[in-house]
């Protein structure tokens, strides 16, 4: 597994995230990371948060709590 350079930081760091739409909680404390080089999927079932995932990582929303990094920058 290619590992980040301090020349290359890590694409994508996501930790702890937590992701809540009023009382309701669509993403509770999930944490990953994507190494350079590296494909990654989003499996699971109908309401399990890969959307609200998706939507935090790239700015759509904002996240209740948790921390995203994009190329060791805070997003």
């Amino acid at each position: 597994m290619p590992e980040a350079t301090p020349e290359e930081p890590m694409p994508l760091r996501v930790d702890r995230l937590v992701v809540r739409y009023g009382e309701r909680t669509a993403v509770d404390h999930l944490t990953f990371e994507v190494r350079p080089g590296e494909i990654y999927g989003l499996l699971g079932s109908n309401g399990a948060g890969k959307s609200s995932t998706i939507k935090s990582v790239v700015g759509l929303v904002r996240p209740s709590a948790g921390r995203l990094t994009v190329f060791a920058t805070d997003a």
